[in-house]
Parts: structure tokens; C-alpha cells; sequence
């Protein structure tokens, strides 16, 4: 299409359209314009800007109803005129501004006309054009007190749009424009700056509009947050700018109290606004109250962009209204303060420049200073705080909690003159302590406990490293938000970095030691206070602040240690004893209590032990708590301290190691914690590591405690802890240690039985592992179906590479030597056949050797097995079903450790045989998995020792409990395979092959297992018995082809 460049050209193609529209006024002939319009070039456009206006202005002037559809595209065409062309006229711009106005005039109300959000929507966009088409200065000389009746309906016509609409696109389109009507657009259209004149024009000018523009946009920015956060962002934009340039404290100094004479009609004389003191003073005041409710809600408001929108309202007004605003300016730093540790790293970013700033420029409100405002807000709110904490939500603590944070960062070191008024730190003392108050009603945290000897971590290097502010999740009274308990940590760390730590020190051990209610929350801040001083993980904004000295820190920390371990605060209940329940608590079973012909129920022990009502669940609990963060305090101490550390490790470390070793997880866990933060503290590589280093003075601690057993009943817990995280070198520091055990155990068996025994089980686990045998094929432990088979046919090539060798004379001798001596030995003529083999084969002397022959001494490890064995043998009879349960586990690890040297061996199995066959025939069903167990080994280790004890005492009495079982697993049920009943059976079919092949069975006592077994292939029988049962007969079947 042809464009028009010249006047000429395109006067010649408007006119018949702009007549055509004069005499009627259609939506056709407008579009028809417009389109027409676009073929003309912006310079023609402007000089026929006028001739081309009146068209449209008289379609809008017109009298009578109009469609809206007409009126639209009426302001679009004429939007379009005005965004290719200049206004150059004054008259024009002020005659326009009032025929678009109209267009959204109602006479019948004072709100927007009801109208489409279309011809909304091209009547804002038209104001917004019109103003920005204004050229040069004549847009300044629109602005003069005349057209205060025009301009002041436009800003309320744009307000009402913005508040009432629900056009999101209209709200932002309104705003906008209202920032163009204000002076405030951003663009390179409006002149950048104002000389004083203008400024002062302007502001009286706007004066007239603030009341009305600051209530409005109050609502909006107060409004609900699903309106967007866009129209808060451009509202609280408007907002500050323009009270910012009305109330700018620059302007205002140079305004006289005598208001000149007025040039203009008393009628519009009355709406303008003469800014004086008095009137400064009255518009600050109510101005104060509308800024308190947008802190109030901008502050919470979900989106980043919005606070971060408050952040740069509280900038403005506090640069450029510091003396107008003085009554805001608390209210305002208390905003930016409070936003100090946004969740947003913008918003933080954003306030922590600002607060530099003000805190660089020394800025002054009213006539006091920067620093001065935050301390006195600083007294008023730790003077409100324990209200605050008591009556607000997690949300109201966190914004609370935030502001105080933020006012301890800014003071720094002076915040020392709030602590050092004796009220005040009363106050703000009693508030923390009142808040970290904990829900210690949970009876999970007293039933959490561990039986097992699992092991600690081993090394600090196999897990990811644990940071010194992680700590056990824990539940408090009066909030439930993780965020508030975090700044409540980051609240004392900066009290400890910046204030007296001293005095505070005092003052918190002081409520530590006023009442049991207290000492928790005192315990947390004491911590948090040397985490804090020692500048762990603290922001330091005040570069000349000097941190605690080490010897002070490390003079605290010893204080804190000794106050910690003290008898009465680290023995404390956490839970109730059950070892010298003299019954034993069992639950009621479906299946047999042992293995004999005629017994298969188990009695019902009353369980009395836990109805004594004290102590109370809330007490244990209460001292687990006060256990766990006096362990974490430690951790936190050592951490604080570093390498320095070291110098309190044996004051330290043994206590800790004896909470390593508690019953309850809880404390277990915190206690294992505290070790991993000393290792990473300290610069130890591993916990065996730390042990290794330390354990002179701890084995010394142990021996010592020992002797004094009822004062110290925990000692044995302490030496559990040390094996289960060390290796062999420790073995010769503990051993007198263990012998000190061992005698303890023989005078105090009927009283501390259970922690001896744990101790034992955990040395022989230990010895165990550290000297295992290379050549052991596992077989000690409970083999699955698979491990069985493949053992089978492992042990069938083996038998055929024997006897494919070539076997001597002299093998056949030492063969049947080795047998006549095991034979006897099986028929308990043990030192008989030891006689007579040393008179009738005296030993050889060797003509080298210059005196007699003198045996090598045992290994410390087998030593120590025999006489752990040997305190087994006594306890397996004991009439509590725990020590019978964990000293069938001793016994079954010592036979694991004598396995090499089998003189020493055999004898004890000779006497631990008797009590062992009661286990099996004549116990709790318990004790019968264990001895079977325990048997199962002893076939493994001692072979044909056991053969015939085995074929007389053992053999018929589980045989014949198979047979008597069988009819009642065959018609129980699903429920029955979780039975101890059934865990019985099937651990009994499952392990008599092995056992049977092992101890190499004759015929007959193989055929009277088989006849045992063979009613478990019934497919009445559970499933798994089946299958165990298939497998004994596939054993027998292998057992009689190689026999063949």
C-alpha cells in the first residue's frame, strides 16, 4: 500500500473519510479512518493533527446515547492519531484530557461509569498516550492549580479502576497511567529533572491529591494476595514516590508559613493545599498510620518482589522524609530490620545493602541517630517480648524473632547496653526461655530403645560430614515451625558473638540451676552461646568487633563440662530397670516352650514391673531431653574450641562414651553424634582413632570404677562402647580391664548381671572379628537353603579328592591315634587318657635343647575366652531368661574364638555340655533357638567330640518333638509361620543335616531323624517345613551313596 509522505497528498485521501464521518458517525467509518490513517506518514500526520481530531472529538462531544462499540473505536483512533504525532498546544492537551475523561463519567454516582473493560481498557491506554504525546515543556505547563477539578476526577477515576476492578490487565493498566498523571513515568518523554520552581508547583499540586492517592493505594496494597503481585509492586511504587515528593524534606524547607495570594477562583483556591508545619505534622501523623498497616501486611507477603518493594519504600521515604516522617521512621526501620533474613537472598541482599548505607551515611530521624533508633527499639521490644512469644502464631514469633535478629546484627557490640540493664536482660532471658520450652509428652522417646550391639559409625569419613549445627529434631510447647527454633538458635549465637559472654554465662547458669523447668532451655542457650562467642557460622558486620579470646572461651567451656557431668545432672532416670525383674516377661505363645514329649505351652507372666506410677513418662523424657542437649553441648564446645579441645578429653570423653552406651536410642544416638563432632574437632581420623589415642586414661577410669561398682554402675557400658569401636591393638590396654570385669561379674552376678554380660558378648564379638580364622567357611552361622546345597556338593568333590591320594602307613597311624583320643575324650575320661598317654609315650627330648621343654603361652585372646567361657558355664543356669539368652550368644562367640586351639576347647565344652542340653530340653522356647544355636556350632568346631553325647542326650528328645509338633503345624494356619513355635521347628529341620552330616551319624540315628522329618513332606505342612524337610532327605539320600 502507497504511503502518503506530503500534507498534500494525504489531506487529499482523509478528507472524503473525515467529512463522511462528521455527517455520521459509525463504527464502519471510524475503522475506516484508522485503516486509512496507516498508509499516512507521522510527519503529515502532525501537520494535519487537528483536521484529522475533530472528526473524533465531535463524535465524542455529541449529545444523546452513544454505543460503546463507537466510543471505543473512537479513543483507539484517536489513541493512534496521538502516539504518531506531538501536542503542542496547551488548550488542546487540557480539552483532550477532558473529553477522554468523560468518556468514563458517570453524573449518577462518583464511581466509574459502567461500561466494558474494552472501552476501560482504550480509555487509560488514551489518557496514557495523551500525556506522553505532550511535547517539550508544554506538559509542565499542564500541571497548574486550574486544572486541579480535571486532574484530581482523572486520579480518582484511575484509583477506582484500580481498587474496584477485577481485570487484572485494567488494575495494571490504571496504575500505570497513574504513574504517567504523576510524574512518575520512568520514560525519556517526561524531562528527567525539575528546577525548584517546578518541583515546589508540583508538590503543592499533589498535595491536594495525597490523602485520597495514599488511602487508596493503601487498600490495594493490603488487599488480598491473590490479586497478583504485580499491582502491590506498582501500588507501593506510587505510593512512596509520591509521598516521598510531597513530603520530601528538602521542598518543605524552603516553603514559607504565610500562604501567598491566590491568582486563581475561590472555587478552586479551596482545593488547593498550602504545606506549612502544621499541616506537615497532621498529614505525617495519619501518613504513619497508613504506612503502619502496609508493613504490617507487605512484611508477611507471600512473594519476594513485593518485600523487596518495601525495602526500596522504606529507602525512599527514610532518605527523603527523615524529619516529615519522623513518627514513621521506627515503624520503617523495624520493616527493614525485620527483612533482614528473608527467606529470599534477594530481599536479603537488597536490605543488607541498604541497612549499610544508612548505617555509612549516619543518617539521622528527627534528631536522633541511626544506632540510637534501633537500640531504643531494641529495649521496647525485648521489653515485649515474653507477651509477644505467649500470644502470637508460629508466623507472628518468626516475624518477631526476625527483628530481633536484625537488630542484634546491626548494634553489634552495642548491644552490650541493652544486656547490661538488668530488666531487660531479665526480660529477653525469661522470653527465650519461655518459647524453647519442649513437648516432652511423648511416650515414643522412652520406648525408642536399642538391645542390639550394632556399630557405631566407624569413622567420620564414611558418612557425609555431619555439619556442627545439625542436631536431633525435637518438639516444642509453643510453635511447630522449624524456622522459628532456627532463629532462635541464630538469636543466641549473636548474643553470644557480640554480647558479655560472661555475664551472660551467669545469668543463664543462674536459671540452669533456679528450677528443673528451666534447665533445658537454659542448657540450648549456653550451647548456643559458646557456638556463638567462638564465631561459628556468625556474620560479623562490625569489622572492629574483637571476638572471645581462646583461654576465655576455654576457661567457659570447663565451667560448663564440670556443670554438665556432675552427678546430679547427668545420672538421671530415663528409664525403668527391668534386670531385676525376677520373672521373666514373655508374651504369650501358641507353640511349644521346649523341646520335650510332652510340654508345648508357655505361661503368662504377669507384667507388674511398669505399674509403679513413678517416674513419670513426662520425666524420663524430660531427663532424655536434658540428657541430649547437654551431649550436643559438648559437641558444640568442642567444635567452638577446635584442637584446644583436646586439652579437656579426659574429663570429657568418658562421660560421653557411657551415654554411647545407653539403652535408650535417643541418648545413644546424641552421644554417638558428640563423638563424631570431638573427631572432626579434634582432627581425629576415626572413632577408633579417638579411642586408640585416649584409651590410657579411659581403661584407668574403667579400673578405677570398677572397684566401686555401686557408685559407678555405668563403668561396664563405657569399656562396650571402646571394644565395639577399636581393633586388636587395644587388646593388651583392656586386658586386666576385662579380668577386673570377670571378677566383678562373680560378686555382683545377682545384681548387675545384664551390663557384665552385655560387655562380654561385645569382647568376644570383638575377638571374634579381630582374629578371625582365614580358613573358616562360615558355617557357624544359620545357612539358607542355598548356601546348604552348595555346601553339599562342595564337601562330595572334597571326599573324592581324598580318596583319590595315595594315603601312607603313618597316616593311618596318627588317624587312629587322634580317634582313640577323641573318643575318650567324648566319654569325659579327659585327664585319664592324658595320664596314660604321658607314661606310656614319654616326650622325646631333642639332644639340641640344653633344659626341659616349656609350652609357649596362650594367645591373650584365648585366654580371655576361657575365662569368659568359663563365667558362661555357671550363668547358663541362672533363673532370669535375658542373662540365659545373651550368655547362650557369649557362649556360642567363645567356642568362635577357641576353635584353633581345641585342648582348650574340648574341655569346656566337656563341662558347659549338662546346662546346655537343660537349655535345649527343659527352657523357654527362646532359649532353645539360642542353644540350638549354640549347638549347631559346637557340631562345626568339635566334631566327633559331640557324637555320641549328642546320639544319647539330644538327639531322641528332637526327634520326638518333631513327631509331636507335626500334627499341630498341620492345622494351624497362615498366622502360625509367624510363631516362635514354628520358628522352632523350622530352625530344627533346617539345622539337623548339617549337624547330622558333621558329626558323622550312624544308620540308625540318621533313619530316626529321616522317620521325623519324612511327616513334614505332607503337603499339610506349612510350606517352609516342607522344603527343610525335603532337604534333610536329599542329605540323607547323598549321605547313603557315599557310604556305598
Amino acid at each position: 500500500m502507497a504511503v502518503f509522505d506530503t500534507p498534500e497528498e494525504a489531506f487529499g485521501v482523509l478528507r472524503p473519510i473525515c467529512v463522511q464521518l462528521t455527517k455520521i458517525q459509525t463504527v464502519e467509518n471510524v475503522e475506516q479512518l484508522q485503516a486509512q490513517l496507516h498508509t499516512v506518514s507521522d510527519s503529515a500526520l502532525q501537520e494535519l493533527q487537528q483536521y484529522i481530531l475533530f472528526p473524533l472529538r465531535f463524535t465524542l462531544k455529541i449529545s444523546g446515547p452513544k454505543r460503546e462499540r463507537l466510543i471505543q473505536s473512537v479513543v483507539e483512533c484517536l489513541t493512534f492519531v496521538l502516539s504518531s504525532t506531538c501536542v503542542k498546544e496547551q488548550e488542546l492537551l487540557q480539552e483532550l484530557f477532558s473529553e477522554l475523561c468523560s468518556c468514563l463519567y458517570s453524573p449518577n454516582s462518583q464511581k466509574p461509569a459502567s461500561v466494558s473493560e474494552e472501552l476501560k481498557l482504550a480509555v487509560i491506554q488514551g489518557l496514557s498516550t495523551l500525556m506522553h504525546s505532550a511535547y517539550g515543556d508544554i506538559i509542565l505547563t499542564f500541571y497548574e492549580p486550574s486544572i486541579l477539578p480535571r486532574l484530581g476526577f482523572a486520579v480518582s477515576l484511575l484509583l477506582g479502576l484500580a481498587e474496584e476492578e477485577k481485570s487484572k490487565q485494567i488494575k495494571i493498566a490504571a496504575l500505570r497511567c497513574l504513574q504517567v498523571l504523576l510524574f512518575q513515568c520512568d520514560c525519556d518523554d517526561h524531562p528527567k529533572s525539575l528546577d525548584e520552581l517546578e518541583q515546589k508547583q508540583l508538590g503543592d499540586l499533589f498535595a491536594s491529591f495525597l490523602p485520597g492517592i495514599s488511602t487508596a493505594l493503601t487498600k490495594i496494597i493490603t488487599g488480598d494476595f491473590k490479586q497478583g503481585h504485580s499491582i502491590v509492586v506498582s501500588s507501593l511504587k506510587i505510593f512512596y514516590k509520591t509521598v516521598g515528593f510531597v513530603m520530601a524534606d528538602e521542598q518543605l524547607r524552603r516553603i514559607s508559613e504565610v500562604q501567598a495570594t491566590p491568582t486563581v477562583e475561590h472555587r478552586i483556591a479551596k482545593l488547593m493545599v498550602h504545606r506549612e508545619a502544621n499541616w506537615v505534622k497532621n498529614t505525617g501523623d495519619k501518613l504513619t498510620i497508613l504506612i503502619k498497616k502496609i508493613i504490617e501486611c507487605v512484611s508477611v507477603h507471600p512473594h519476594w518482589k513485593v518485600r523487596l518493594g518495601l525495602i526500596e519504600l522504606v529507602e525512599a521515604l527514610l532518605s527523603k522524609c527523615s524529619q516529615s516522617l519522623v513518627e514513621s521512621a521506627g515503624p520503617l526501620l523495624k520493616a527493614l530490620v525485620g527483612l533482614l533474613n528473608d527467606e529470599s537472598p534477594e530481599v536479603q541482599a537488597q536490605c543488607n545493602k541498604v541497612l549499610r548505607h544508612f548505617s555509612d551515611q549516619n543518617v539521622v530521624v528527627g534528631s536522633r541517630a541511626f544506632a540510637d533508633i534501633l537500640s531504643e527499639n531494641l529495649h521496647s521490644l525485648a521489653t515485649s517480648l515474653p507477651r509477644l512469644m505467649n500470644s502470637q502464631d508460629d508466623q507472628g514469633k518468626f516475624s518477631t524473632l526476625s527483628l530481633l535478629l536484625g537488630y542484634l546484627k546491626l548494634l553489634g557490640p552495642k548491644v552490650n547496653f541493652v544486656l547490661n540493664s538488668v530488666a531487660h536482660l531479665e526480660r529477653l532471658s525469661k522470653a527465650l526461655i519461655q518459647v524453647l520450652e519442649l513437648d516432652v509428652t511423648d511416650i515414643k522417646i522412652v520406648e525408642e530403645r536399642r538391645w542390639t550391639t550394632d556399630h557405631l559409625s566407624a569413622s567420620p569419613k564414611t558418612s557425609a560430614a555431619r555439619p556442627w549445627r545439625q542436631i536431633q529434631r525435637r518438639y516444642f510447647r509453643f510453635f511447630t515451625d522449624e524456622r522459628v527454633f532456627l532463629l532462635l538458635r541464630q538469636v543466641c549465637q549473636l548474643l553470644g558473638f557480640y554480647g558479655n559472654l560472661y555475664l551472660l554465662v551467669d545469668h543463664f547458669m543462674d536459671l540452669y540451676h533456679e528450677s528443673v523447668v528451666y534447665r533445658k532451655q537454659a542448657a540450648m542457650i549456653l550451647n548456643e552461646l559458646v557456638a556463638g562467642a567462638a564465631g561459628l557460622e556468625v556474620e560479623n558486620l562490625h569489622e572492629k568487633h574483637i571476638k572471645t579470646s581462646s583461654e576465655e572461651l576455654r576457661e567457659i567451656v570447663t565451667s560448663l563440662l564440670e556443670e554438665y557431668t556432675s552427678q546430679e545432672n547427668w545420672y538421671l532416670v530415663t528409664c525403668i530397670e527391668v534386670e531385676e525383674i525376677g520373672e521373666e516377661l514373655t508374651m504369650k505363645q501358641s507353640g511349644l516352650q521346649a523341646i520335650t514329649s510332652g510340654a508345648h505351652t508357655c505361661q503368662l507372666t504377669p507384667f507388674t514391673a511398669f505399674s509403679k506410677p513413678s517416674p513419670t513418662i513426662c520425666s524420663m523424657n524430660s531427663n532424655i531431653w536434658q540428657i541430649c542437649i547437654q551431649l550436643e553441648g559438648i559437641g558444640h564446645f568442642a567444635y567452638a574450641l577446635g584442637t584446644e579441645f583436646r586439652l579437656l578429653l579426659m574429663s570429657a570423653l568418658y562421660p560421653v562414651l557411657e551415654k554411647a552406651g545407653d539403652q535408650t536410642l535417643f541418648i545413644s544416638q546424641a552421644a554417638t553424634s558428640t563423638m563424631m563432632d570431638i573427631c572432626h574437632a579434634c582432627g581425629y581420623d576415626s572413632l577408633q582413632h579417638l579411642i586408640n589415642q585416649n584409651s590410657d586414661y579411659l581403661v584407668n577410669g574403667i579400673s578405677l570404677n570398677l572397684r566401686h561398682l555401686s557408685l559407678h554402675p555405668h563403668t561396664p557400658k563405657v569399656l562396650e562402647v571402646m571394644l565395639r569401636n577399636s581393633d586388636a591393638s587395644l587388646l593388651p590396654l583392656v586386658a586386666d580391664v576385662v579380668q577386673d570385669v570377670l571378677a566383678a561379674l562373680d560378686q555382683f552376678y545377682d545384681k548387675s548381671a545384664t551390663s557384665f554380660v552385655s560387655v562380654l558378648h561385645t569382647l568376644l564379638a570383638a575377638l571374634a572379628q579381630w582374629f578371625s580364622d582365614p580358613g573358616d567357611l562360615g558355617q557357624l552361622q544359620e545357612q539358607n537353603v542355598g548356601e546348604e546345597g552348595s555346601h553339599l556338593s562342595q564337601r562330595s568333590a572334597a571326599l573324592q579328592n581324598r580318596l583319590e591320594n595315595t594315603t601312607t602307613p603313618e597316616d593311618i597311624e596318627q588317624f587312629l591315634l587322634n580317634y582313640l583320643k577323641e573318643k575318650e575324650i567324648a566319654h569325659g575320661n579327659v585327664s585319664d587318657f592324658d595320664e596314660e598317654e604321658e607314661q606310656s609315650d614319654p616326650p622325646k627330648v631333642d639332644e639340641n635343647d640344653a633344659g626341659p621343654h616349656v609350652e609357649p603361652p596362650l594367645p591373650l585372646q584365648i585366654q580371655i575366652a576361657s575365662d569368659v567361657m568359663e563365667r558362661c558355664i555357671h550363668l547358663l543356669s541362672d533363673k532370669r531368661l535375658t542373662i540365659r539368652l545373651k550368655v547362650l550368644d557369649v557362649l556360642d562367640l567363645c567356642v568362635v574364638v577357641l576353635q584353633s586351639h581345641r585342648d582348650q576347647l574340648l574341655p569346656l565344652a566337656h563341662r558347659a555340655w549338662p546346662p546346655l542340653v537343660q537349655r535345649l530340653t527343659n527352657d523357654d522356647p527362646l532359649a532353645v533357638l539360642r542353644a540350638f544355636k549354640v549347638l549347631r556350632t559346637l557340631g562345626v568346631k568339635c566334631g566327633d567330640f559331640l557324637r555320641s553325647r549328642f546320639c544319647k542326650d539330644v538327639l531322641p528328645k528332637l526327634a520326638g518333638s518333631l513327631v509331636t509338633q507335626a500334627p499341630v503345624s498341620a492345622r494351624a494356619g497362615p498366622v502360625y509361620s509367624h510363631t516362635l513355635a514354628f520358628k522352632l521347628q523350622l530352625a530344627v529341620l533346617q539345622g539337623l543335616g548339617p549337624l547330622c552330616e558333621r558329626l558323622d551319624l550312624g544308620e540308625g540315628d540318621l533313619n530316626k531323624v529321616a522317620d521325623a522329618c519324612l511327616i513334614y513332606l505332607s503337603a499339610k505342612q506349612p510350606v517352609k517345613l516342607q522344603e527343610a524337610a525335603r532337604r534333610y532327605v536329599c542329605l540323607i539320600i547323598h549321605i547313603s551313596l557315599r557310604l556305598s
